[in-house]
């Protein structure tokens, strides 16, 4: 593998790099950045419908994930989880992945690299951020419902999903919190991961690896409890205030900062800003507009002037 200069280096349509500059094969710090921004870039300035369905798809994909984990489990000898019942947990993250749907987790990297740039505003981030979390949820509670009056599971399964959710109830609130902190570390992290990855098969590879670490550490991804809590109230084995204020409430603000602060921080802290070629030209947010406008550059729309 030879050395590049950079103008030689291959870029995409948004101007992110597709191969390294020094070694081609290798993306440098700024190089997956600038692959993120363009990622970034795309879904904030998707409209609603899109980010709409793409939740919602991303939801279901989950509920895949909570039958192939119950499915697994129940079909497993003997009556405790094992590592072996978190084989097929990665399923619907790899549906994700590969579908490139929109996920609540996934969305504390790549729109927040726009907004710690002031490419795009605070308000702009949380309407995707409400939009997406609100669709995924739909998704999953509507999946997960299909799933108990489509009467899918046998009844060992059901044994087993209840299991999930009920070990997740018996836990502290902070207890769930700080798991979620570190799930939400590994979703972000794996997307960063992703952007450097050049190749599906090592996509693949990474996303099933990562997204088995959740499982079988016992940590808590908030739309996959989602599911678990749902199925727990469809069976009425718990009640509304304790799976939303006990469970899912200390999952989701684990997740979110687990994903901003540990990841995106942290990986925007080792980059130099570099830009996509398309948003080179992009205006940067006045401090106004950063904190109170729904807002966010558009390389697309410089490009056709």
């Amino acid at each position: 593998m030879s050395a590049k200069n950079t103008d030689d280096a291959e870029h995409a349509e948004s101007g992110a790099p597709s191969e390294g500059e020094i070694v081609a094969d290798r993306f440098s710090t700024d190089e997956i950045f600038q692959r993120v921004l363009a990622t970034g870039s795309e879904e904030i300035n998707s409209s609603l419908r899109i980010l709409t369905l793409s939740g919602v798809a991303a939801g279901f994909a989950i509920s895949l994930t909570f039958l192939a984990h119950s499915a697994l489990a129940g079909a497993t000898p003997g009556t405790e989880i094992t590592p072996v019942d978190h084989l097929l947990y990665p399923v619907g993250f790899l549906y994700i992945v590969v579908g490139r749907y929109q996920l609540f987790t996934e969305q504390t990297i790549t729109p927040v690299s726009l907004v710690l740039t002031r490419l795009a505003s605070v308000p702009a981030l949380l309407r995707v951020w409400g939009l997406v979390l609100a669709a995924n949820l739909i998704g999953v509670v509507g999946g997960t419902a299909f799933i108990f009056f489509g009467a899918v599971l046998d009844p060992p399964a059901i044994e087993a999903g209840l299991t999930f959710g009920k070990e997740a109830v018996a836990k502290t609130p902070w207890s769930l919190f700080s798991r979620a902190v570190i799930a939400g570390a590994i979703v972000a992290g794996m997307v960063w991961l992703e952007h450097a990855a050049r190749e599906s098969v090592a996509r693949f590879l990474l996303v099933y690896l990562l997204m088995l670490v959740i499982p079988a550490t016992g940590l808590y991804h908030v739309v996959v409890s989602t599911a678990d809590a749902t199925f727990l109230l469809l069976h009425g084995v718990s009640s509304v205030t304790t799976v939303v204020f006990e469970f899912l409430l200390p999952v989701l603000a684990g997740n979110t900062l687990g994903g901003v602060g540990l990841v995106a921080l942290l990986n925007y802290g080792q980059t130099k800003e570099a830009f996509p070629e398309a948003m080179l030209e992009s205006p940067r947010l006045s401090w106004r507009e950063w904190g109170l406008k729904i807002t966010a550059t558009d390389p697309r729309d410089s490009q056709k002037e």
